[in-house]
């Protein structure tokens, strides 16, 4: 429980406007971030350009760079902001790749860990983050579960911690959302 509330200490004095509190949560957090995104991108194909460090930095940029707008309820908050982040770098990372001054279609990015398939085909990033939008216009809780799942590779006990729900309804929650995901993306493949 240390660790637990020295985060949540020091999600507080970063809100509150201490410069000294990023540089102190760093250490706390970094290596559990860079132990997801080094797992996500280890299921990217051959060639992959973006690194889990680099991921890591860009996540922690947009959490609490200059611009970033503090305000964390916690450290569920916290962690889900991260994996929203992560998200967004991945989907950005992806749409650049499939641009035409990046060769057009030709790689996709696929997950072979956390994948979501549809009729024996991996899903894009982009499609799940479009499918991932519905979702949570119906279910916040769930989308927010296949976030922490898919893109932070936060296993079902971890997720369940972070969103402060009992191991039992983040199954069921994840059961669903698999369900729903799979149907969302046969029906737009």
């Amino acid at each position: 429980m240390p660790f637990m509330n020295d985060l949540t200490l020091l999600l507080q004095s970063l809100e509150a406007g201490d410069p000294n509190s990023a540089d102190k949560l760093l250490p706390l957090v970094y290596r559990e971030l860079r132990k997801l995104a080094a797992d996500k991108l280890a299921h990217e194909q051959p060639g992959q350009t973006l690194q889990a460090t680099a991921l890591v930095h860009e996540a922690w940029m947009r959490l609490v760079g200059t611009e970033a707008e503090i305000r964390w309820n916690g450290r569920a908050h916290f962690f889900g902001a991260a994996a929203r982040a992560m998200q967004r770098i991945l989907v950005e990372n992806a749409r650049r790749k499939k641009s035409l001054k990046a060769g057009g279609d030709h790689q996709r990015i696929e997950y072979s860990a956390a994948a979501i398939e549809v009729q024996g085909q991996t899903a894009d990033v982009m499609e799940i983050d479009e499918a991932l939008q519905k979702l949570e216009s119906q279910d916040r809780r769930r989308a927010e579960l296949v976030r922490l799942r898919f893109f932070a590779g936060f296993t079902l006990e971890e997720a369940a911690r972070v969103l402060g729900i009992s191991l039992s309804t983040a199954d069921n929650d994840w059961a669903y959302a698999k369900a729903w995901l799979c149907v969302e993306l046969s029906e737009n493949a």
